[in-house]
């Protein structure tokens, strides 16, 4: 499979897509004044404990404040400290292999790594908190360190934990665990031995705290390579103690790299063919990056100077703007209908213009469908970043190994998504459903918001309810108008219902106020508003 990684960037908005065999798979955009907050870390203060939910409010210097979980909560800032003095004397960890943390797919769909455990050090703290309170952990008013997992999505806050984690290209550095982890993937002994000797004597020379997990991308790198990881971490959390020691709360003493910089850390693989960049600074950003990550792979990273923008240059603008339409249609002339709603997000398959063959039988015409349809579901739930619990409403097939199939294939496609993701058959109804890890927004939140008229629902009163609304609203209030005359302003749809369609309404309304009524149109005011003035 061919892979490329397109970038349009400006002092505004940086956008990315991956292309996958000329296929727009995923989209990555971040704006300047509202950058991700995924992977930062904050100095916070508690500002609610929550004993009936186990969990906590923690004001973190965001809109809303963020949401914690007692699996989540580190005893305190103070037992940090411990971390500063102890040494790397845990000789268990010799035979304790963590499963990985990451590898090629190990990041989010933000780029990121989320926080990981490793089986001597994390979940130990997690068990702990399993069987702790979070009273007993955490109190209104203390200061915690924390990290963003999740943004903020519609009213909530962000979800954080205090088990902070920082990936980088071959490893991932836990400062609150003081632990060495290898991947699993990484089957060779004599190479497991040779990285766990690299990270342990730079720990001691350094006086190193936390712990650190080798990922499967440091299989075969140099030493130098790992060591670059090391210091780059050493550096980052000296610079964080020190924040957090000077800074009161509520502050960010840590922020994630940029979209570009973490896509090309935790996505480049020696499966791209090419990097195309439309910015010459974003340009030679990733070259020095590149060059020191994965030096072989330098060359291809490509300046795009043509005038004509990048996205619409390899097709990906009119993807995006087809990904904001809840209808999909297939290649064969069926189509899907994507639906979201507060709890979940539905998905509609039908036959549209594709009838078959004409020898064909119902049940061929159905399957192929089905089968199509959820390749293209699979593709959307990447490209849209859909999430949550997503149900699939299938077109019927009496036969069950029909069935199987589709749900097999569904499966299939849900192995290229880097996003953790489950499904399951309701076979009796002809559903299927998915749940996917969702851990941003998705990309109908980040590039829409909902109609000033009908608020997000889809729909509006009609002009013919309005207009008997008005009605109904003149009965309630015309004892408490005064005056001569009365002034009704009104949208001019509004307006011009009344006088055509619905002048009925308007003779009822003169009668009702029982005085000069002057209709008057104005394009400022909604649908559903209208505006009443004695004069």
């Amino acid at each position: 499979m061919s892979k490329e990684m397109i970038i349009s960037s400006n002092s505004h908005e940086t956008a990315v897509a991956i292309l996958e065999d000329d296929l727009v798979t995923e989209v990555f955009i971040e704006r300047e004044r509202n950058r991700g907050t995924v992977g930062n870390i904050y100095k916070g203060r508690v500002s609610k404990v929550l004993p009936g939910m186990q969990s906590a409010f923690v004001d973190i210097g965001l809109e809303r404040d963020a949401f914690l979980y007692v699996s989540e909560v580190h005893d305190t800032l103070e037992e940090l400290e411990r971390f500063d003095t102890s040494d790397d004397g845990d000789e268990k960890a010799e035979d304790s292999d963590p499963i990985d943390s990451g590898g090629e797919t190990d990041g989010d769909v933000d780029g990121n790594v989320e926080p990981v455990a490793t089986e001597a050090g994390h979940n130990a703290d997690r068990d702990r908190d399993s069987e702790a309170k979070i009273e007993d952990l955490l109190e209104q008013g203390q200061e915690v360190l924390v990290q963003v997992v999740k943004e903020p999505l519609g009213t909530k806050g962000a979800r954080i934990t205090s088990h902070v984690s920082m990936p980088g290209r071959f490893l991932v550095f836990l400062p609150t665990v003081d632990h060495i982890g290898i991947s699993r993937k990484i089957a060779s002994r004599e190479e497991r031995s040779r990285l766990r000797r690299i990270v342990r004597e730079f720990k001691s020379e350094h006086n190193f705290s936390g712990g650190v997990i080798v990922r499967t991308a440091a299989g075969g790198r140099s030493e130098e390579d790992i060591l670059g990881d090391l210091s780059y971490f050493h550096q980052v959390w000296t610079g964080i103690r020190q924040r957090t020691e000077s800074n009161p709360p509520p502050t960010v003493v840590y922020q994630e790299e940029s979209l570009v910089a973490k896509l090309v850390r935790d996505f480049l693989t020696a499966d791209y063919s090419a990097i195309r960049i439309d910015n010459a600074e974003e340009y030679g950003r990733v070259v020095k990056l590149v060059e020191r990550i994965m030096p072989d792979l330098a060359s291809r990273v490509r300046q795009y100077t043509k005038s004509f923008p990048i996205f619409d240059e390899y097709g990906i603008q009119n993807e995006i703007d087809k990904a904001l339409r809840p209808k999909v249609w297939l290649k064969s002339g069926g189509y899907i209908v994507i639906n979201h709603t507060e709890a979940l997000v539905a998905i509609d398959v039908n036959t549209g213009r594709y009838v078959g063959k004409r020898t064909g039988r119902l049940e061929d015409t159905i399957l192929k469908t089905n089968l199509e349809a959820v390749k293209e579901i699979a593709h959307q739930f990447r490209l849209r970043d859909l999430g949550g619990i997503i149900v699939l409403d299938l077109i019927d097939m009496e036969e069950r190994k029909n069935r199987q199939k589709v749900f097999h294939t569904m499966e299939q496609e849900l192995r290229r998504d880097r996003s953790p993701s489950k499904a399951i058959q309701v076979a009796d109804v002809g559903l299927i459903i998915v749940t996917r890890k969702r851990v941003k927004q998705t990309l109908e939140r980040q590039l829409t918001e909902p109609c000033p008229y009908c608020s997000g629902s889809g729909t509006i009163k009609s002009l013919s309810t309005i207009c008997y609304e008005i009605l109904a609203e003149m009965q309630k209030i015309k004892g408490d108008l005064n005056g001569h005359g009365i002034v009704l302003r009104v949208n001019p749809d509004i307006a011009q219902v009344l006088e055509k369609e619905e002048r009925g309404v308007l003779r009822d309304l003169r009668a009702t106020l029982g005085r000069d009524l002057t209709l008057k149109p104005d394009a400022r005011l909604h649908h559903e508003q209208f505006d009443v003035m004695a004069m």
